[in-house]
Parts: C-alpha cells; sequence; structure tokens
C-alpha cells in the first residue's frame, strides 16, 4: 500500500485503541520494521503492542461464554465487557482458553489487510533484546524482533511528534543487521538473523499475529 494510507490505516488502529473496550490492557503501541523505514510502498505494516495481564476474575462470565461460545477464561484471561461488547472478536487458543493476542488481532484488523501484530506482555526494547538473545543462542534466527520501532501510543497518550515524523520520513535508522550488531551481535549472526527476518516477513500473507511472555 502507499505509505500515506499505510500511516493512515496505522493512525486508525490507534484511534480503535482508544476508542473501544480492548480485551486487555493496551500500554503502548509500535510500529516497527520496514514500515518504520519511510519506504514507500509499504509491503506490511508490523505492529507490536504491549498489554497488561488482567487481575480479575468474573466466574459467572467464563461459565455463560463457555456455554455459549465454547471459549473458557473470558472475565480472566479476556474482560468480560469486551467479550459482551465484541463476541465475534472472541478467539480461543488450541486449548480452548480466549486467546489475548488473537482476540486484540480480530479486534484491531481484518483478515486480508497486510499486517503482523506483535503482542506482548514486555515493552518493546526489553522484548528486542531478549528475542535476540534467544535466537542467537538457539541459531533460530527467524524469531529475532526487528529492532527499528517507532512508539506511537503509550498509557493513553499518542505520540504526535513522533507520527509526524513519520510522514515526513525523518526518523534515521540504521539496515538492519547493523542495528542487531548495535545489540551486540557478530556480524555474520548479524546478516543471516536479517536474512531470516527478510524470509519470514516474505511468507507471511494477510493479518497475522504472534503472542508472546517475557
Amino acid at each position: 500500500m502507499e505509505r500515506t494510507a499505510a500511516l493512515d490505516r496505522i493512525e486508525r488502529l490507534l484511534d480503535t485503541v482508544e476508542s473501544d473496550t480492548m480485551p486487555v490492557p493496551v500500554r503502548e503501541v509500535w510500529l516497527y520494521g520496514d514500515a518504520a523505514l519511510g519506504l514507500d510502498p509499504v509491503d506490511r505494516l508490523d505492529v507490536y503492542l504491549t498489554k497488561d495481564i488482567l487481575l480479575e476474575s468474573d466466574d459467572e462470565a467464563a461459565d455463560r461464554f463457555e456455554r455459549e461460545y465454547g471459549v473458557k477464561g473470558v472475565g480472566s484471561t479476556v474482560r468480560a465487557e469486551w467479550a459482551e461488547q465484541f463476541p465475534d472478536s472472541l478467539r480461543a487458543s488450541e486449548n480452548g482458553y480466549a486467546a489475548p493476542e488473537k482476540c486484540l488481532a480480530a479486534h484491531l484488523t481484518d483478515p486480508d489487510e497486510p499486517i503482523h501484530l506483535e503482542v506482548c506482555n514486555a515493552p518493546f526494547g526489553d522484548n528486542v533484546t531478549q528475542r535476540l538473545q534467544g535466537a542467537l543462542d538457539r541459531e533460530a534466527y527467524e524469531q529475532v524482533l526487528d529492532p527499528r520501532g517507532a512508539c506511537l501510543w503509550i498509557d493513553g497518550e499518542r505520540e504526535t511528534e513522533t507520527i509526524e515524523k513519520l510522514r515526513a520520513g525523518e526518523l534515521a535508522f540504521p539496515t538492519l543487521p547493523e542495528a542487531l550488531e548495535m545489540l551486540g551481535a557478530e556480524e555474520a549472526d548479524a546478516r543471516a538473523a536479517a536474512e531470516a527476518v527478510q524470509r519470514r516477513r516474505a511468507e507471511q500473507d494477510g493479518a497475522t499475529v504472534r503472542g508472546d511472555v517475557v
């Protein structure tokens, strides 16, 4: 999609986060990778959401949604208030429990949109470091998270200045191998990881989501 349309889409996503009840509390929204680099057109939008874990429980809602929808954990894994308002976006993991990352993806994206959501309880910078170290230790380079990101929304506030700089193409980032080397990867590992990340992105189609816990 054209860059202007891509950034308009991201702002509509932010509008939704601000205005709608979310399945779980959202603390941060980042745009990262190619979409943050000033490329035009943009093949895919990579979006990172930092979520909070619910510290509440609604046994009555859990029982009702399990009976009616066959999904466990409503009221503890995802908000019962959200599930009441948006039952069509309720999604479960393989074990039958409501999956916050899948619910967020269903709420925020359409199936055919070229958007990838990374959903984690940790801030973007912390997860970038954790994922890189784990990928290097296991040589699982495809697990690397592109560190070139811009925070667009945090704790209920939109980062208007950052969004304006994105639209003007004023944010400067290194290449992906250079960024990974700056985080401690050896040159050969950084190149291999960058190639793996690009291959993974090229294989993605439509809206995709990955949930992570750090």
